[in-house]
């Protein structure tokens, strides 16, 4: 009473009954492990007699813990994009980008996905049913979807002096996208090349090509640079660099579903930099610099133009089961939807709200529809409405665990409860069909098979989220991409560089999950994960290409 040490009072507290006040004595606890108290200066006990007390005191508190546990009631818990993002790919087999659908998440301690700030406000709904309109149409191919521009900004600092991961052999630079095309059709490509800050497009000097494919296969090779356009360059630099993009684009006809689109410079001589004896590894130092190698800023995909129809898609292929266009087969794309989104069994309400729904969008009677050309467009656009409907429902935006009966004693979560718990906390997302099926039959309860499906999913490939969306965050790995040192200090930091340093850190924690290390490796570990670029920085010699050990 005389001191109030950091406000604490230990006078009146009786040791001997430590849970009465356990919240004092947890801190007690950790104060005397630490060995910070008593405070240096006054007289300390032997480390028997300190082992003994924290024992005494620790014991007390577990045993009061295990009579009367108290876990807490959990918050009704919205989905964030991560998982809501990761949720549509397992469901539906579609990638989405959840940044350009819902708004940014709150955090809370540092992370995302704290239930007390996943807020949901008039507007975030809105969002939820205006990405599930989208994301409905996209994974049926609605024929009525309307063309689209979607643009890929290259970052400034990106080298593009050497060839990038995952780029087809023999080109250096450029950029690789994987879209998500809507219906079979046609599709225009347009890159467009950076400019200085006087508006002179970089890299004229000499002539190079710059190749455009599709899965690998080149749709069009365009040149660009060289005498000619460096000489209309210096005399009306707006109309030549205007007049290069224009070589820049192509249209094709692309097959509906996701492809992997590539634009980059073919490999040629390299360009040398005359007034300097070694050239800095990055690629694009000085912004009033317009000799060098060209650089691609930003790619878009326009389209579909004289859609011809939804073609052969993994989401299609993942919802349409059946294609009898009868009521049944109906019920069963809708209620094995419906179960996996709402990672529990349907009821018989459930599915009569959604096939509501699908009749509401449907012509005639459902049981005899017919064709329109080689497609049943009522039939699937029943599907798309209860798809949507499904999506937007919040059975699916959020993770519900029901009290019992008679009020919210404590008591154990369900079999379902806890796969859903498992799956976003390994995958951030739902669980699969595996895990789901072993909830309803009740195996989670025995610790063998719950350990058995723990293992099963973490050598899965969708284990890579918790390194992405926990160790993204615990480690503040997110926010590496907003690093920017002085480029007159670090002229050779690229965007090449941080993308190695920040995946270094993602396979070391991958490594000490994946192979049971300590986690005290993340400060004390004698091997690390290099490609050839931050092998360099670091002064390892003999690393070449991807990332090594």
């Amino acid at each position: 009473q005389r001191l109030k040490t950091g406000g604490l009072v230990l006078d009146g507290l009786d040791p001997s009954n430590a849970p009465a006040n356990a919240e004092v004595w947890e801190k007690v606890i950790k104060k005397l492990r630490a060995n910070s108290m008593p405070p240096l200066g006054m007289p300390q006990p032997d480390p028997a007699t300190r082992q003994a007390f924290i024992a005494s005191l620790a014991g007390q508190l577990d045993r009061a813990a295990e009579a009367h546990p108290n876990p807490g009631r959990p918050v009704l818990h919205r989905l964030n994009r991560a998982e809501y993002a990761n949720a549509v790919r397992d469901l539906l087999a579609l990638d989405i980008d959840a940044a350009s659908l819902l708004p940014p998440d709150d955090a809370a301690y540092g992370f995302d996905n704290i239930s007390d700030a996943l807020g949901l406000s008039p507007a975030l709904q809105e969002h939820y049913l205006s990405a599930a309109l989208k994301i409905g149409a996209l994974a049926v191919g609605d024929p009525h979807v309307t063309p689209g521009s979607e643009t890929y900004r290259i970052k400034q600092d990106l080298s593009q002096n050497q060839h990038i991961e995952g780029m087809p052999l023999g080109t250096i630079g450029g950029t690789r996208v994987r879209y998500n095309f809507p219906l079979d059709g046609e599709y225009i490509f347009q890159a467009k090349l950076y400019r200085t800050n006087l508006n002179i497009m970089r890299g004229l000097s000499a002539e190079h090509q710059v190749e455009f494919a599709v899965d690998g296969q080149r749709v069009r090779l365009a040149t660009l640079g060289g005498p000619a356009d460096l000489a209309a360059l210096f005399e009306k630099p707006t109309d030549t660099g205007d007049a290069i993009d224009a070589r820049l684009r192509v249209r094709i006809p692309v097959k509906a579903g996701p492809h992997e689109v590539t634009a980059a410079f073919m490999q040629g001589p390299m360009a040398t930099v005359p007034d300097r004896l070694q050239s800095y590894i990055r690629s694009s130092v000085d912004n009033f610099d317009w000799a060098g190698l060209p650089h691609i800023q930003t790619f878009s995909i326009t389209g579909p133009f004289n859609a011809t129809g939804p073609g052969d898609t993994p989401s299609r292929r993942r919802i349409f089961t059946c294609h009898s266009q009868e009521i049944d087969c109906a019920k069963q794309i809708v209620s094995t939807l419906a179960r996996r989104a709402y990672r529990q069994p349907v009821t018989e309400a459930d599915l009569k709200r959604l096939m509501t729904f699908y009749s509401s969008s449907t012509v005639g009677q459902v049981g005899n529809l017919q064709p329109i050309g080689n497609r049943p467009l009522a039939f699937e656009a029943g599907i798309e409405t209860a798809l949507q409907r499904i999506l937007a429902s919040p059975k699916f935006v959020f993770r519900v665990e029901r009290d019992p009966a008679g009020g919210p004693a404590v008591h154990r979560i369900t079999d379902v409860e806890l796969a859903s718990r498992l799956s976003f906390f390994l995958w951030s997302s739902i669980p699969d069909d595996e895990l789901l099926n072993a909830a309803i039959q009740g195996q989670l309860q025995n610790p063998a098979a719950l350990e058995r499906q723990v293992r099963r999913m973490l050598a899965d490939p969708k284990a890579e989220a918790l390194v992405t969306n926990f160790a993204g965050q615990w480690l503040h790995l997110r926010n590496v991409p907003n690093v920017l040192p002085n480029s007159d200090l670090f002229p050779d930091f690229d965007d090449n560089l941080r993308q190695s340093m920040r995946r270094e850190t993602e396979l070391l924690f991958e490594s000490i999950i994946h192979e049971d290390r300590n986690v005290l490796d993340l400060l004390t570990a004698d091997y690390t994960f290099v490609n050839e670029r931050l092998a360099r920085h670091y002064g390892i010699p003999d690393i070449y290409g991807r990332s090594e050990e």
